[in-house]
């Protein structure tokens, strides 16, 4: 039997591990249940692994760390970058979060396709180094255009690492010890999610851009190690990039929905260059859908939107981001500018968050398996909401952290960790071949949600209101409302499955780096089957 792998004897002969999916060959996909989206080759079939699998574990999990401590420093820096760039406006720092979730959301999938053709290490480690020298940019912007021009790039580098990730560690260690290995990777992340704010208040007392140059080290070191440690995987040079113009027409359509909102309150709603620019999205969102309706590769495929259940899922998710996009954004943003919390106490005030976070997320896929995915969706969702209404509520203009803040937080951190993994699963409703494409539109679906969600937080904040405090009310407010709206969706569109016994177990969703528990998304993992592993189509 030919092995799945060879030893390395230098990085200049990298292994690789091809999949042509010719029948009866050593690399013939045998694995493609939707619970890892990956490909199984003769080498995990035999319960072998890759001789340097916890090398890759490593290098893999120092990139998830990178991913996810980038995403919670990003979020406790806003305000220091509104005062460094001469006091600018939250409609222009915005984009500092939402140039990089577009951006992401409308490359996942071409970046994925790419990984299939040219090799999910190449392209891997291209993106690390890609995500690094964005970094650089970032942290010598001299304006905050090229500071958002910088993390646009930076969306370009992630999109090409997260795809990959799991595509490249699942497939180095046999079955039995990819419970253990996902449990690993997915705590480093769950640690950089704890660590990212206290570390980012750290950073931003010296200077914040220091919260960008701390992903130098990491990246080079990542690189040095992946060009000696991690398998080359591909799946053959069959795998084609979608369709260039349904990606161009959504990355533009949300781009412009997202500009418009941002810009409403200072142009006015009723002004030429708002209703220009909603005429465009509505343009372009029809351009996205026709060409997803017929054409073969398109971006997002119609055929996936026939199923009821996936459906819900995909608008469940979307409503459910703008919901916790507003909610991560608009916590700082109390903290520091209602309390007057410094960067460093408002990032250690946050920690609880993603740490009830991570603890529920851990045992959600076992909670889902149990229950369906009803009932933990809906009661995640349903947190999250709660959280906001008890902000609204109770949260006061002089701090009261024990009291006023701190269940508040705790009741959104064990929704989003809750709530995910169940939504997620609806791409195990779809056949096998499916699934992996489903759960890319399913992170796509979150990304555009977060984006949409700043931009809304952003204009609310931005509205005249007779107090600071008013202004905070109508976030809340979105929040609850947005949150609320995914429950009724969720309740709505899996109720049926449920009462038919189809209570799949989630797909894999394991904590990725670029989201997580209170601030990010709780899951990203999806990301990788939807397109990283589209080898086991």
């Amino acid at each position: 039997m030919a092995p799945a792998y060879r030893s390395f004897s230098s990085f200049t002969e990298p292994n690789v591990l091809r999949s042509d999916h010719e029948p009866g060959s050593v690399n013939e996909p045998i694995l493609r249940h939707p619970r890892w989206c990956v490909m199984a080759t003769e080498a995990t079939r035999s319960g072998a692994g890759h001789p340097r699998r916890w090398a890759v574990l490593a290098v893999l999990a120092a990139v998830a760390f990178m991913a996810q401590l980038d995403l919670f420093i990003v979020n406790i820096a806003v305000p220091a970058m509104s005062r460094s760039f001469g006091g600018a406006g939250l409609s222009g720092l915005s984009w500092v979060l939402n140039a990089y979730a577009i951006v992401f959301a409308a490359l996942l999938v071409p970046a994925g396709r790419l990984a299939d053709h040219f090799g999910r290490r190449l392209v891997l480690l291209s993106g690390v180094v890609v995500f690094t020298l964005a970094s650089v940019l970032c942290a010598l912007a001299p304006t905050l255009p090229v500071l958002v021009g910088g993390r646009a790039v930076q969306a370009v580098g992630a999109a090409m690492i997260v795809p990959t990730s799991l595509g490249l560690l699942l497939p180095s260690f046999p079955p039995r010890q990819h419970t253990l290995v996902v449990g690993v990777w997915a705590g480093v992340a769950a640690v950089a999610a704890s660590s990212g704010s206290p570390v980012g208040g750290v950073l931003v007392a010296v200077d914040w851009r220091w919260i960008f140059l701390v992903n130098v080290p990491i990246g080079v070191a990542t690189v040095v190690a992946g060009l000696r440690v991690l398998p080359e995987i591909r799946a053959g040079r069959g795998a084609r990039l979608p369709d260039a113009v349904s990606t161009v027409s959504l990355l533009a359509a949300v781009t412009l929905l997202v500009l418009a909102t941002v810009q409403g309150p200072a142009w006015g709603w009723g002004s030429a260059g708002v209703v220009g620019l909603l005429a465009a999205a509505a343009l372009a969102t029809v351009v996205t859908v026709r060409r997803s309706a017929r054409h073969p590769r398109a971006l997002v495929e119609a055929s996936l939107f026939r199923g009821r259940e996936f459906t819900g899922a995909s608008v469940a998710l979307l409503l459910f981001y703008v919901a916790f996009g507003a909610w991560l954004l608009i916590t700082v943003l109390f903290l520091q500018d209602v309390w007057h919390y410094s960067a460093l106490r408002a990032g250690v005030a946050i920690v609880p968050g993603p740490l009830a976070s991570a603890a529920f997320a851990v045992n959600s896929g076992r909670i889902t398996g149990r229950f369906g995915r009803v009932l933990p969706a809906a009661a995640g969702t349903s947190l999250l909401a709660l959280a906001a209404v008890f902000w609204l509520l109770v949260a006061p203009a002089h701090p009261a952290y024990a009291a006023d803040f701190l269940p508040g937080l705790l009741l959104g951190g064990a929704g989003a960790g809750l709530a995910q993994a169940p939504m997620f699963a609806a791409a195990g409703t779809l056949p096998p071949d499916r699934a992996t494409t489903g759960s890319a539109v399913l992170n796509m679906s979150r990304q555009v949600g977060s984006a949409i969600g700043v931009a809304v937080l952003v204009a609310l904040l931005a509205s005249p209101q007779p107090h600071a405090l008013a202004a905070f009310h109508r976030g809340w407010a979105l929040v609850a409302g947005a949150a609320l709206g995914a429950a009724l969706v969720v309740t709505v569109t899996h109720r049926a499955a449920d009462r038919r016994g189809t209570r799949e177990a989630p797909v894999a969703v394991p904590p990725e780096p670029g989201g997580t528990a209170a601030g990010g998304g709780a899951y990203e993992g999806g990301t990788v089957c939807g397109s990283g592993a589209r080898a086991a189509r």
